[in-house]
């Protein structure tokens, strides 16, 4: 579940195109003493904010999960079992340096035999399994339906949805391409690839189009450096073009170098176990997230994980678009039946034809005591009015199971801005809220980035379930979903949330009205276990 954060630049250079021109408490901080803090008004220093969600808010002001306290305080001189998180996304590079001492290995398989020697349906599946086979881009659901053609299930919301994205990728590729051109015209005129905001300063503009060329890229690179602004185009130019070659594509078929029939259930001999996946650029999403649960603390090379000592069984089941109901379904029970005893799923959708073979794999998982995280998603809506799959009721039914949690996400802010302006947020839907903004972690072939999104604040939700059951391993799935919501940090800011940027408090935009905070729940798991 990615979030495409469009350059700011974009609108302005329209805007130019259309005017012509160039104690041991489970809260130990109560909640009006937390509200009357002094906020962070200073920049948060680079060495912070890489391992922001790890601080306190009391110490630090800022709304991190206090997982540092939680190591100095609760577990020192301690040990916890390994617990194995499986992790449900775009593929993992499991030989990252900061990641392949944490990676699962399936120790009931020889390596390289050919041979399903532990006779779970999956031949060699050392690390996990890999759903997706060498397919890597996906259309969304809604393309799937309006492909399936009229008199399909949902067909009539499914086309009134592609023809609304269609019309926003055109306009997102016109203006690109007006970026893209007034570039070429600053590179034919200065008559060089590389150029600096003085060498566009120094330009003497007597035709229109570089003129126009100039302003644009005096007001882009006012706020943006030229390295920064080339890679952010580069980022929205791959964007545009995946959504309307692949995406929003009615006739692209993604799935057919898998081989199987993703409308088949029973169809499972598919895939293989490159978990890395067929071009490990691609498996940034996947590795990303298992670096924010796993990657190794306290060694210098970039974010620390929240917990380690833990094994990442890597399922890759999310293409670059819309995953299928199937690979979401196998990938969990996968996981499950292979040891998992949390499951992370930062993915998502709005539209399912199958979404009942989720909710079996599901309620499948609480029959096997394991607890599944989900990110709830990207798009400020309120999930009390909008379903996103999958989640653990729709329609505003009771929930079906007791062993999910959806999460949201936060910034490192504290104060108005506190939640994500991407987060979706729901009183009946969302169950707490955790750092998910400016997260810094693995990425692949060694290196770091910042992402943001849902999907970061899931993982971090999924290392505290997993450090709770490394260490009080006698809770189950259900005591530990009930901790961490009992546990968090109660607030009552204002906030603004949403699509349309209105005021909420927040404690009503999530059921559990908190933030998680693995020192109190930690605290609170001591005291049920003893009860």
């Amino acid at each position: 579940m990615k979030t495409i954060r469009i350059p700011f630049y974009v609108t302005i250079s329209l805007t130019l195109v259309f005017a012509g021109c160039g104690s041991s408490k489970i809260i130990p901080t109560p909640v009006e003493n937390i509200d009357r803090m002094p906020l962070k008004i200073a920049p948060i220093k680079e060495k912070d904010l890489q391992r922001w969600s790890h601080l306190d808010l009391t110490k630090d002001t800022i709304p991190g999960m206090s997982v540092d306290k939680a190591y100095a305080e609760l577990l020192k001189g301690k040990k916890g079992q390994k617990t194995v998180v499986g992790v449900v996304d775009s593929g993992i590079d499991i030989n990252h340096e900061d990641l392949k001492n944490a990676i699962w290995t399936n120790l009931k398989e020889i390596t390289g035999n050919n041979i399903d020697d532990d006779n779970n349906g999956y031949v060699d599946d050392i690390h996990g399994w890999n759903f997706l086979g060498n397919a890597d881009y996906e259309q969304y659901e809604f393309v799937r339906i309006v492909k399936k053609g009229v008199g399909t299930p949902d067909y009539e919301k499914a086309k009134a949805e592609l023809d609304k994205k269609r019309k926003e990728a055109e306009e997102e590729k016109q203006q690109l391409d007006f970026i893209l051109d007034a570039e070429k015209t600053i590179k034919n005129h200065l008559k060089k690839e590389d150029y600096t905001l003085d060498d566009i300063k120094k330009i003497d503009a007597k035709d229109v189009n570089l003129s126009r060329a100039k302003s644009v890229f005096l007001q882009i690179l006012s706020t943006t450096s030229v390295a920064d602004f080339k890679k952010e185009i580069e980022e929205f130019k791959d964007h545009v073009y995946e959504q309307v070659n692949y995406h929003y594509n009615v006739s692209f078929d993604g799935r057919k170098i898998v081989g199987d029939n993703p409308n088949d259930l029973t169809d499972k001999k598919y895939g293989n176990n490159n978990v890395i996946g067929p071009n490990p650029k691609d498996a940034k999403h996947g590795t990303h997230v298992a670096g924010i649960i796993a990657q190794t603390r306290g060694n210098k090379k970039g974010g620390d994980g929240v917990i380690n000592n833990v094994s990442i069984m890597a399922v890759r089941a999310v293409p670059n678009g819309d995953e299928y109901d199937k690979d979401i379904a196998l990938g969990i029970r996968y996981a499950v039946d292979n040891g998992a005893k949390v499951i992370n799923g930062s993915f998502g959708k709005y539209f399912s034809q199958n979404k009942e073979w989720v909710i079996d794999a599901i309620k499948y998982a609480a029959s096997k005591d394991v607890l599944v995280v989900v990110a709830a998603g990207n798009e400020s809506y309120d999930l009390d009015t909008t379903n996103k799959y999958p989640n653990d009721t729709y329609d505003n039914s009771p929930e079906y199971t007791d062993n999910v949690l959806i999460i949201g996400a936060i910034g490192p802010n504290y104060g108005s801005k506190l939640v994500a302006d991407f987060s979706n947020y729901g009183k009946n839907n969302v169950d707490i809220f955790a750092p998910g903004d400016k997260i810094y972690a693995t990425t692949p072939l060694n290196t770091y980035e910042y992402l943001q999104g849902t999907s970061m604040a899931s993982p971090n939700v999924a290392g505290v379930a997993a450090l709770i059951r490394s260490y009080y391993p006698t809770l189950s799935a259900k005591e530990v979903k009930a901790i961490i919501m009992e546990s968090g940090t109660t607030l009552n800011n204002t906030i603004t949330v949403g699509e349309d940027k209105h005021k909420a408090n927040f404690k009503e935009i999530s059921k559990s009205g908190k933030i998680i905070n693995a020192y109190n729940a930690l605290l609170l798991a001591e005291k049920r276990t003893k009860k």
